[in-house]
């Protein structure tokens, strides 16, 4: 079945807990999961996916809703001098080979496999370090950091009232609540604004750790873009292999699976 909605999402970030409120919430309304790669958030969005979850900085063309900042961790061996500490300095990695400075390595096993055979160590958010489940490592918080932001990005094209319910969603707004107007499409669209909506949508949504006030995403803030989404575009095929087919029911229309 062709899902309503299709979500892809970066290696580390889960988005299960937003899902689960979405089958609750909309059972009839199909759900599709699509994992990507961190360097293929533009090429998902231009094709199956409606919307992503991914690390900032995203291009500017994306609208996006900053939603909580990960822990930069320093991963090593467990019998590293460093792993003593409780953080990491900068002054402490001056005295060990650091393999790659993060924030995101490009290829996060490799890097791993390195540290490992104890080449150096790695920085790089704390999910991706939990994720790989090294049990042979350990990690530990790099102090001074400013870590690494995760956002729900989308195209303006791809809006429509589908993506503002799951917008609802992931900022925490109950089923019997109605959209605040800085959601409704052609509301405020400051990327100022970025900092203190990520930090309400990190709360509401249990979305780990907020984000304070500070830092300024590179995205356009999230108003939701135009609706309707891209109603001329012929029917899609049954997606990508690997994409996760989740509920039941028929999808909405302005979604790309409905396209």
């Amino acid at each position: 079945m062709t899902a309503a909605l299709t979500i892809a999402f970066v290696p580390g970030v889960s988005p299960a807990k937003w899902v689960r409120v979405w089958r609750d919430r909309f059972p009839d309304t199909t759900l599709g999961l699509l994992p990507i790669g961190p360097d293929e958030v533009d090429e998902a969005l231009t094709g199956e996916a409606d919307m992503a979850f991914a690390r900032m900085p995203v291009g500017a063309h994306l609208n996006s809703i900053p939603l909580w900042t990960e822990t930069a961790v320093v991963a090593m061996p467990k019998d590293s001098p460093l792993a003593d500490a409780e953080t990491v300095t900068d002054a402490d990695l001056a005295t060990v080979h650091v393999v790659d400075a993060g924030p995101v390595p490009a290829d996060v096993p490799a890097a791993l496999d390195l540290v490992e055979a104890n080449v150096g160590v790695v920085v790089l958010p704390q999910s991706l370090f939990r994720a790989a489940s090294r049990k042979d490592l350990v990690a530990r918080p790099l102090q001074g950091s400013a870590g690494t932001r995760v956002a729900l990005v989308w195209r303006d094209t791809d809006a429509s009232d589908t993506t503002e319910e799951f917008i609802g969603v992931v900022r925490g707004r109950t089923a019997n609540s109605s959209r605040a107007a800085q959601d409704r499409p052609g509301g405020p669209s400051r990327a100022d604004d970025d900092g203190a909506r990520g930090q309400r949508a990190g709360s509401g949504a249990g979305a780990g750790r907020a984000t304070g006030a500070g830092g300024k995403a590179t995205a356009k803030q999230a108003s939701g873009g135009k609706a309707g989404g891209k109603g001329a575009r012929k029917p899609r095929g049954s997606g990508r292999p690997g994409t996760q087919r989740l509920g039941n029911g028929k999808p909405k229309r302005g979604s790309k699976g409905n396209r």
